[in-house]
Protein backbone atom coordinates (compact mmCIF):
# COMPACT_ATOMS: atom_id res chain seq x y z
CA UNK A 1 0.00 0.00 0.00
CA UNK A 2 1.32 3.42 -0.97
CA UNK A 3 0.10 6.99 -0.54
CA UNK A 4 -1.08 8.80 -3.65
CA UNK A 5 0.85 11.93 -4.62
CA UNK A 6 -2.36 13.99 -4.40
CA UNK A 7 -2.38 13.34 -0.66
CA UNK A 8 1.03 14.74 0.26
CA UNK A 9 -0.15 18.30 0.87
CA UNK A 10 -3.33 17.27 2.70
CA UNK A 11 -1.44 14.88 4.96
CA UNK A 12 1.19 17.52 5.72
CA UNK A 13 -1.52 20.05 6.64
CA UNK A 14 -3.24 17.43 8.80
CA UNK A 15 0.00 16.70 10.68
CA UNK A 16 0.59 20.44 11.18
CA UNK A 17 -2.95 20.91 12.52
CA UNK A 18 -2.55 17.99 14.91
CA UNK A 19 0.84 19.26 16.13
CA UNK A 20 -0.45 22.81 16.73
CA UNK A 21 -3.68 21.72 18.46
CA UNK A 22 -1.87 19.27 20.73
CA UNK A 23 0.80 21.86 21.57
CA UNK A 24 -1.86 24.44 22.49
CA UNK A 25 -3.71 21.99 24.72
CA UNK A 26 -0.47 21.02 26.43
CA UNK A 27 0.50 24.68 26.96
CA UNK A 28 -2.84 26.08 28.16
CA UNK A 29 -4.27 23.03 29.95
CA UNK A 30 -1.27 21.03 31.25
CA UNK A 31 -3.33 19.41 34.02
CA UNK A 32 -6.43 18.56 31.93
CA UNK A 33 -5.50 14.94 31.35
CA UNK A 34 -8.96 13.86 30.19
CA UNK A 35 -9.14 16.69 27.66
CA UNK A 36 -5.67 15.90 26.39
CA UNK A 37 -6.52 12.24 25.85
CA UNK A 38 -9.70 13.19 23.98
CA UNK A 39 -7.68 15.47 21.70
CA UNK A 40 -5.03 12.76 21.21
CA UNK A 41 -7.65 10.20 20.22
CA UNK A 42 -9.45 12.59 17.85
CA UNK A 43 -6.11 13.57 16.32
CA UNK A 44 -5.24 9.93 15.71
CA UNK A 45 -8.64 9.21 14.14
CA UNK A 46 -8.36 12.27 11.88
CA UNK A 47 -4.88 11.25 10.74
CA UNK A 48 -6.00 7.68 9.93
CA UNK A 49 -9.04 8.96 7.98
CA UNK A 50 -6.89 11.26 5.85
CA UNK A 51 -4.26 8.55 5.39
CA UNK A 52 -6.75 5.90 4.24
CA UNK A 53 -8.46 8.31 1.88
CA UNK A 54 -5.26 8.88 -0.09
CA UNK A 55 -4.18 5.24 -0.18
CA UNK A 56 -3.17 3.97 -3.61
CA UNK A 57 -3.05 0.16 -3.64
CA UNK A 58 -0.91 -1.60 -6.21
CA UNK A 59 -3.13 -3.66 -8.51
CA UNK A 60 -2.53 -5.94 -11.48
CA UNK A 61 -4.36 -4.85 -14.63
CA UNK A 62 -5.59 -7.55 -17.01
CA UNK A 63 -5.88 -5.70 -20.31
CA UNK A 64 -8.47 -6.84 -22.87
CA UNK A 65 -9.73 -4.66 -25.72
CA UNK A 66 -13.23 -6.14 -25.46
CA UNK A 67 -13.52 -5.29 -21.76
CA UNK A 68 -14.50 -1.99 -20.19
CA UNK A 69 -12.81 -1.78 -16.80
CA UNK A 70 -14.41 0.08 -13.91
CA UNK A 71 -12.76 3.53 -13.65
CA UNK A 72 -13.14 3.81 -9.85
CA UNK A 73 -13.86 1.98 -6.60
CA UNK A 74 -17.42 2.38 -5.36
CA UNK A 75 -20.98 1.22 -5.89
CA UNK A 76 -23.03 1.11 -9.10
CA UNK A 77 -25.92 3.57 -8.71
CA UNK A 78 -27.14 3.99 -12.32
CA UNK A 79 -27.54 1.65 -15.31
CA UNK A 80 -29.79 3.14 -17.97
CA UNK A 81 -30.18 4.16 -21.60
CA UNK A 82 -29.82 7.89 -22.10
CA UNK A 83 -28.83 10.57 -24.61
CA UNK A 84 -25.25 11.91 -24.47
CA UNK A 85 -25.43 15.45 -25.90
CA UNK A 86 -21.96 16.84 -25.26
CA UNK A 87 -19.74 14.88 -27.65
CA UNK A 88 -21.21 11.58 -28.84
CA UNK A 89 -24.65 13.13 -29.48
CA UNK A 90 -26.46 9.82 -29.61
CA UNK A 91 -28.11 7.18 -27.44
CA UNK A 92 -25.82 5.40 -24.97
CA UNK A 93 -25.87 3.07 -21.97
CA UNK A 94 -24.85 5.01 -18.86
CA UNK A 95 -23.23 3.31 -15.89
CA UNK A 96 -22.55 5.50 -12.84
CA UNK A 97 -20.30 4.57 -9.91
CA UNK A 98 -20.63 6.46 -6.62
CA UNK A 99 -17.42 6.84 -4.62
CA UNK A 100 -17.85 7.32 -0.87
CA UNK A 101 -15.15 8.96 1.29
CA UNK A 102 -13.92 5.50 2.38
CA UNK A 103 -13.24 4.32 -1.18
CA UNK A 104 -9.93 4.52 -3.02
CA UNK A 105 -10.24 7.69 -5.13
CA UNK A 106 -7.80 6.88 -7.90
CA UNK A 107 -9.47 7.02 -11.35
CA UNK A 108 -8.38 4.63 -14.12
CA UNK A 109 -8.90 4.46 -17.88
CA UNK A 110 -11.70 2.00 -18.71
CA UNK A 111 -10.20 1.18 -22.12
CA UNK A 112 -6.93 1.68 -24.00
CA UNK A 113 -6.69 4.02 -26.97
CA UNK A 114 -6.35 7.67 -27.92
CA UNK A 115 -7.92 10.56 -26.02
CA UNK A 116 -10.17 12.14 -28.66
CA UNK A 117 -11.82 14.72 -26.43
CA UNK A 118 -11.26 16.38 -23.08
CA UNK A 119 -13.09 19.24 -21.40
CA UNK A 120 -13.28 20.63 -17.88
CA UNK A 121 -16.62 22.09 -16.77
CA UNK A 122 -16.87 24.32 -13.68
CA UNK A 123 -20.18 23.90 -11.88
CA UNK A 124 -22.19 23.20 -8.76
CA UNK A 125 -21.57 20.72 -5.91
CA UNK A 126 -24.84 18.81 -5.70
CA UNK A 127 -24.70 15.46 -3.92
CA UNK A 128 -23.12 12.97 -6.31
CA UNK A 129 -26.23 10.78 -6.61
CA UNK A 130 -28.46 13.73 -7.62
CA UNK A 131 -29.85 13.18 -11.19
CA UNK A 132 -28.60 16.62 -12.31
CA UNK A 133 -25.07 16.16 -10.96
CA UNK A 134 -23.96 14.74 -14.35
CA UNK A 135 -24.81 17.97 -16.13
CA UNK A 136 -24.64 20.70 -13.48
CA UNK A 137 -21.77 19.77 -11.14
CA UNK A 138 -18.10 20.52 -11.62
CA UNK A 139 -16.85 17.76 -13.89
CA UNK A 140 -14.50 16.62 -16.63
CA UNK A 141 -15.51 14.81 -19.81
CA UNK A 142 -13.04 12.43 -21.45
CA UNK A 143 -13.46 10.33 -24.60
CA UNK A 144 -11.09 7.48 -25.45
CA UNK A 145 -11.33 5.73 -28.82
CA UNK A 146 -9.92 2.20 -29.06
CA UNK A 147 -8.05 0.66 -32.00
CA UNK A 148 -11.34 -0.43 -33.60
CA UNK A 149 -12.67 3.12 -33.58
CA UNK A 150 -15.13 2.57 -30.71
CA UNK A 151 -15.37 5.63 -28.41
CA UNK A 152 -16.11 5.40 -24.69
CA UNK A 153 -17.00 8.61 -22.86
CA UNK A 154 -16.58 8.99 -19.11
CA UNK A 155 -16.86 11.80 -16.59
CA UNK A 156 -15.35 12.68 -13.23
CA UNK A 157 -18.10 14.44 -11.27
CA UNK A 158 -17.53 16.42 -8.07
CA UNK A 159 -19.97 15.83 -5.20
CA UNK A 160 -21.03 17.80 -2.13
CA UNK A 161 -17.71 17.02 -0.41
CA UNK A 162 -15.48 16.63 -3.45
CA UNK A 163 -14.10 20.08 -4.17
CA UNK A 164 -11.14 19.20 -6.34
CA UNK A 165 -10.93 17.15 -9.51
CA UNK A 166 -7.47 16.25 -10.82
CA UNK A 167 -6.72 14.85 -14.28
CA UNK A 168 -3.55 13.65 -16.01
CA UNK A 169 -4.66 13.37 -19.66
CA UNK A 170 -5.20 15.69 -22.62
CA UNK A 171 -6.47 15.37 -26.17
CA UNK A 172 -4.16 13.33 -28.37
CA UNK A 173 -2.65 11.25 -25.56
CA UNK A 174 -2.30 7.52 -26.14
CA UNK A 175 -3.31 5.77 -22.91
CA UNK A 176 -3.28 2.25 -21.52
CA UNK A 177 -6.22 0.41 -20.02
CA UNK A 178 -6.22 0.69 -16.22
CA UNK A 179 -3.68 3.54 -16.23
CA UNK A 180 -4.44 6.37 -13.80
CA UNK A 181 -6.14 9.29 -15.52
CA UNK A 182 -7.12 11.31 -12.44
CA UNK A 183 -8.14 11.63 -8.81
CA UNK A 184 -11.15 13.17 -7.03
CA UNK A 185 -10.95 14.30 -3.42
CA UNK A 186 -13.50 13.39 -0.72
CA UNK A 187 -16.45 11.60 -2.33
CA UNK A 188 -17.62 11.79 -5.93
CA UNK A 189 -19.05 9.95 -8.92
CA UNK A 190 -17.84 8.62 -12.27
CA UNK A 191 -20.17 8.14 -15.26
CA UNK A 192 -19.35 5.87 -18.21
CA UNK A 193 -21.25 6.02 -21.52
CA UNK A 194 -21.14 2.86 -23.64
CA UNK A 195 -22.44 1.96 -27.12
CA UNK A 196 -25.88 0.38 -27.39
CA UNK A 197 -25.61 -3.41 -27.51
CA UNK A 198 -22.72 -3.49 -25.03
CA UNK A 199 -22.98 -6.45 -22.66
CA UNK A 200 -23.29 -5.11 -19.11
CA UNK A 201 -21.65 -7.27 -16.44
CA UNK A 202 -22.72 -5.39 -13.29
CA UNK A 203 -25.97 -4.63 -11.48
CA UNK A 204 -27.39 -1.72 -9.51
CA UNK A 205 -25.99 -1.72 -5.97
CA UNK A 206 -22.98 -3.87 -6.85
CA UNK A 207 -19.67 -2.95 -5.20
CA UNK A 208 -16.98 -2.50 -7.86
CA UNK A 209 -13.22 -2.01 -7.93
CA UNK A 210 -11.33 0.41 -10.17
CA UNK A 211 -9.12 -1.32 -12.73
CA UNK A 212 -10.30 -4.78 -11.66
CA UNK A 213 -14.06 -5.05 -12.14
CA UNK A 214 -15.13 -5.58 -15.77
CA UNK A 215 -18.13 -3.27 -16.16
CA UNK A 216 -19.02 -4.39 -19.64
CA UNK A 217 -17.94 -6.13 -22.86
CA UNK A 218 -17.89 -4.18 -26.11
CA UNK A 219 -19.39 -5.59 -29.30
CA UNK A 220 -17.24 -5.96 -32.41
CA UNK A 221 -19.65 -3.67 -34.29
CA UNK A 222 -21.73 -1.43 -31.98
CA UNK A 223 -25.43 -0.99 -32.78
CA UNK A 224 -26.32 2.24 -34.60
CA UNK A 225 -27.69 5.04 -32.40
CA UNK A 226 -31.42 5.52 -32.06
CA UNK A 227 -33.14 8.75 -31.14
CA UNK A 228 -29.95 10.78 -30.64
CA UNK A 229 -28.80 13.96 -32.32
CA UNK A 230 -26.64 12.18 -34.93
CA UNK A 231 -29.49 9.86 -35.89
CA UNK A 232 -31.77 12.86 -36.37
CA UNK A 233 -29.22 14.62 -38.57
CA UNK A 234 -28.86 11.57 -40.83
CA UNK A 235 -32.61 11.26 -41.09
Amino acid sequence: MTIHKEGYTSIALCVLLIFVSNALIQFYYPSAHTLKWIVYILSGVLFLIILQFFRSPRIRITADEKHVLCPADGKVVVIEETDEPEYLQDRRIQISVFMSPVNVHVNRNPIAGVVKYFKYHPGKYLVAWHPKSSTENERTTIVIENSKGVPVLFRQIAGALARRIVWYVKEGDKVDQGQQFGFIKFGSRVDVFLPLGTKINVEIGEVVKGGRTVLAELMEAPLPPKGGAKAEKKA
